[in-house]
């Protein structure tokens, strides 16, 4: 007997995903069906690199700090010998939290039910009243750890899945951009260190993974700030513009502002000021990187997501937290650089401005978010449509796919690379 197709692409074989995602349109049941939500988990957050913490967060020898992977509860530590891990927050004998503090400084972990002992790379150090064991040393019992974990330019990431492709394949070209993110330091490294706001919301993840790179909302969404702040971003994001959607393989896209930035040719035009406003930041960049500062101080930050969880929207971090399929934490804080106080305070002013709890641009984006998923949660139409710009994309000098600023080329890579995971192994 062949199987049989529902509404919502679920199969008497299961959820059938090439039904789902068409070259020009997803169902609206993936961001509706909880069936779809579970198989995500384990298919993309449980298997795949899925951005964590940044290394200036553990800074020395002792330091903790909670972290996630998806659901799952992390603390994320750094050993007496400076190796990063992640570990599960969860006590080996009966699972209850070991960790209940968002951040600090120890070398082991006691968990409050049974006294059980851990060091901060998981092992297990010790029980109260050993001999109901045989005596010290009987157990051979840890926390549980995230067996692959790797590190880019500081940026923390981390694995489920015993092997698989390693984090420089998964960024590929995603890469660059957060190396373009690290040359604005004039010390070429960035830290994460000016705390977190988070933001819940009540809407599917892949909503804001989409959002991240869409260049059609902003003159829409974001014309309220835009307005009262006077900024000249909103026009980076128009049929005129020369900037571009790309593409960057493996679920990873971007806005690339860069040509709006040359044909200006003037410098922290992308941070919406001038050279002569942060002196001492310019004259640290131009003495740390030569002729190559004009162009890092012209074309400015990167604007990229990168799948699943991680996006850097030029002076700001945010990481994506499902928790169900209707709910999502978005994590956020100001990019910090290294050697540039003069800088750093700006980021965080303007941080505070834009995505704090009376910040305007996230609050326009999460209404949106909201709004998308009471809408999608309604029976007709059944179709989200990824149309725009399909007929005008072209590859730039790298192979990589590109569209207008304003073309929904990134959501097109996205839901390629999403529709590949959720069949493999299938």
């Amino acid at each position: 007997m062949s199987a049989t197709t529902s509404r919502a692409g679920r199969t008497t074989a299961g959820i059938d995903y090439s039904k789902l995602i068409q070259p020009d349109r997803v169902h609206g049941s993936l961001y509706t069906d909880p069936a779809i939500f579970a198989e995500e988990l384990e298919r993309i957050w449980y298997q795949g690199w899925v951005y964590v913490g940044h290394t200036s967060e553990v800074p020395e020898p002792g330091d903790y700090v909670r972290k996630s992977i998806g659901p799952q509860d992390l603390v994320m530590t750094r050993d007496k010998d400076g190796q990063v891990h992640l570990l599960l927050n969860r006590c080996a004998h009966r699972g209850n939290l070991v960790c209940e503090d968002a951040r600090g400084n120890s070398n082991s972990f006691r968990c409050p039910y049974h006294g059980w002992t851990y060091r901060n790379n998981g092992q297990l150090l010790g029980y109260p009243y050993n001999q109901g064991y045989g005596g010290k040393g009987k157990l051979d019992l840890a926390m549980g750890s995230v067996p692959r974990v790797e590190s880019y330019r500081g940026f923390v990431f981390g694995s489920f899945a015993h092997d698989g492709p390693s984090l420089a394949e998964h960024l590929g070209p995603a890469a660059g951009e957060i190396d373009r993110l690290a040359a604005l330091s004039p010390e070429g490294e960035i830290e994460l260190n000016a705390g977190w706001l988070k933001h819940r919301t009540r809407a599917n993840w892949k909503l804001l993974a989409e959002n991240e790179t869409d260049g059609y909302h902003p003159q829409f969404v974001h014309g309220s700030i835009f307005s009262v702040t006077g900024s000249p971003i909103g026009a980076l994001y128009s049929d005129k513009s020369t900037a571009v959607t790309r593409n960057l393989g493996h679920g990873h896209s971007e806005n690339d502002l860069r040509p709006e930035f040359r044909n200006f040719a003037e410098p922290m035009r992308w941070f919406g000021t001038t050279e002569s406003r942060v002196p001492e930041y310019v004259a640290a960049m131009r003495a740390a990187y030569g002729d190559d500062a004009e162009r890092i101080l012209i074309e400015g930050a990167p604007h990229v997501m990168i799948f699943p969880n991680l996006f850097i929207a030029e002076i700001q971090v945010f990481v994506i937290q499902p928790i169900a399929v209707n709910e999502c934490i978005q994590h956020a804080t100001a990019v910090q650089l290294r050697g540039a106080p003069e800088l750093n305070k700006r980021m965080v002013s303007q941080s505070i401005g834009s995505v704090g709890p009376a910040g305007m641009l996230l609050a326009d984006d999460t209404e949106m978010y909201e709004r998308n998923q009471h809408g999608v949660e309604q029976l007709r139409p059944e179709w989200l449509d990824l149309s725009r710009g399909m007929k005008r994309e072209r590859v730039d000098e790298r192979g990589l796919t590109i569209g207008t600023a304003t073309d929904e080329t990134g959501m097109r890579g996205f839901w390629s690379n999403y529709k590949q995971l959720m069949e493999e192994g299938r």
